[in-house]
């Protein structure tokens, strides 16, 4: 094996990384503001996928995927929203245990929705001609849209850097994520921000979910895959932390793709390797804060 298969292995890793961060970016700002263990992010990453196929086949493979991506995030961002007001806005504050089976329910929920609407076959999505095809790297073909997806992932972290630094909204989130009763105190309406904070999370979940589409086929069970490598990313960089889930997402994204290469047999357990090494050095992960009283 030479440097440049070694290249294209690191190039799949960063692929994988960039669509973890996008899933893992919206689970980690729920998780650090809300303190909410939500089960049903993989679904609304399922959902959006569906979404997406659909919106493909409606407007045509030339262009399609591309509003799929607005599209997608805004019906998971929607749904999230029923979510956040019909269930989850119940249980804040309570134990951790009705949050994971309140979800955990939400899961079958979606994925019996699914299954009624496109069926139990699998799908697929037809990518856009501009990202179609392959570019030389090292002599070997890189496809033009896992380089679309690393450049989407660093689109989303930088929008998501700005509106947490350099808007009221993020103040207000890097608040709740420290000390969500201090920030009632002064007066903000946090009920009203969790809702923006799950809604916001939900979207990146439901685009996440249509960048897949693009990439593979589409199919129940995706859900489950998606929120195990989620979670991972979301516990190594911190919950709440940007630039901790982009850390984590290629720490989890470089170890999937070289262990699938190297061992494959062991490329699940790496991962929950280097989750447990974080956990036993700092439980916080790495970026995040300790964990509030």
């Amino acid at each position: 094996m030479g440097i440049d298969d070694l290249v294209i292995q690191f190039l799949a890793g960063l692929t994988r990384a960039g669509l973890l961060f996008i899933v893992a970016a919206g689970l980690s700002l729920v998780f650090g503001a809300m303190r909410v263990i939500n089960l049903a992010h993989g679904s609304l990453f399922m959902l959006g996928a569906f979404v997406a196929s659909s919106v493909v086949a409606v407007a045509g493979g030339e262009y399609g995927l591309l509003p799929a991506l607005v599209v997608s995030a805004i019906a998971a961002a929607a749904f999230g929203l029923l979510i956040e007001l019909g269930v989850l806005r119940r249980l804040y504050g309570r134990e951790h245990l009705l949050q994971l089976l309140a979800t955990f329910a939400i899961v079958l929920i979606v994925g019996d929705l699914v299954r009624l609407v496109w069926g139990e076959e699998n799908l697929s999505v037809t990518r856009p001609k501009a990202l179609s095809g392959s570019v030389d790297v090292l002599g070997n073909p890189f496809p033009i849209y896992n380089l679309f997806i690393i450049g989407l992932a660093l689109a989303v972290g930088g929008g998501l850097w700005l509106l947490m630094n350099r808007t009221s909204l993020g103040r207000d989130i890097r608040a709740a994520i420290v000390d969500p009763q201090m920030l009632g105190g002064v007066g903000v309406n946090v009920s009203r921000l969790f809702t923006g904070v799950f809604v916001l999370g939900s979207g990146l979940a439901g685009m996440a979910g249509a960048v897949a589409a693009g990439s593979g086929a589409v199919g129940l069970g995706m859900d489950v895959d998606i929120l195990v490598q989620a979670f991972a990313v979301t516990i190594i960089g911190g919950l709440g932390s940007i630039p901790g889930t982009l850390v984590g997402a290629c720490i989890i994204g470089l170890l999937d793709a070289f262990g699938i290469l190297f061992v494959p047999r062991l490329a699940l357990a790496l991962i929950f390797l280097a989750m447990a090494i974080v956990l036993a050095v700092r439980p916080s992960g790495l970026f995040g804060l300790p964990e509030r009283a």
